[in-house]
């Protein structure tokens, strides 16, 4: 399983896809943040907030996690070397499990020097440190699971073709509907009066719960429950094989 693990790590370093993920995922939430013009500027704003990077991030993660994870599988089966990794000794859990700690660990790179942030900001306030710390870590957190959600998401869409794109495509619209789709949803008539529990079905209640520094038992459970939910489905699709 490390071997895999360590095999799909070197496959996003060798190329260039794992550099674009890490500097589009920064540059973007870097222009919002700090460049362009506007509420979202930290520096326009006056306060000593990191709320644009998580209100952006999620959105940029929309894209990248699904571009990350379409060719897990979806190479595998096009180049027919899905059959030769079923001959190791892995289980299929294991299989998908290395594939995605792998996009998680990408993830995580991309997140890691946002931290740059926080330490600009925790600066610049006024006085020194004069930032929601807790909230700011809740948010971290949150974002941390959000993206390992999108991750599950993608391995799930890749497992399901052979084609890159329609794994990307598929992906992206999964990781919207799972997002925010929960949120419209609740907002139709039909739906009116049971809307709380159709909201607490999507990522960003959950996500928004954890972005005030309140790192509760049943968001975390959320966050576990659906990423354990998106990998036992793609075990399913992939044993589908050997009936």
């Amino acid at each position: 399983m490390y071997t895999l693990f360590r095999k799909e790590i070197s496959g996003f370093f060798s190329t260039l896809t794992g550099y674009i993920v890490i500097i589009v995922f920064l540059v973007i939430n870097g222009l919002f943040t700090w460049v362009f013009p506007g509420a979202y500027n930290v520096l326009d704003s006056g306060y000593a907030t990191l709320d644009t990077l998580f209100v952006i991030a999620p959105w940029v993660f929309l894209f990248l996690a699904p571009a990350v994870t379409m060719r897990m599988f979806a190479d595998e089966k096009k180049s027919g070397t899905i059959e030769l990794l079923y001959t190791r000794p892995l289980t299929d859990f294991q299989i998908i499990f290395a594939k995605y700690l792998a996009g998680l660990v990408l993830v995580l790179f991309s997140i890691l020097p946002t931290l740059i942030y926080f330490y600009s900001v925790y600066k610049l306030g006024n006085p020194v440190g004069n930032i929601d710390t807790g909230g700011t870590w809740g948010s971290f957190i949150g974002l941390f699971f959000l993206a390992a959600i999108y991750v599950a998401i993608g391995v799930l869409s890749s497992s399901f073709t052979e084609n890159q794109i329609v794994a990307f495509v598929l992906g992206m619209l999964l990781c919207f509907l799972l997002y925010i789709g929960f949120d419209y949803l609740s907002e139709l008539s039909l739906f009116r009066s049971f809307d709380g529990f159709i909201i607490n079905l999507g990522i960003n209640e959950h996500y928004k719960s954890m972005s005030r520094g309140v790192i509760d038992s049943r968001d975390m459970v959320y966050f576990i429950s659906v990423i354990a939910f998106f990998l036992l489905v793609t075990k399913t699709i992939l044993h589908s094989r050997k009936w």
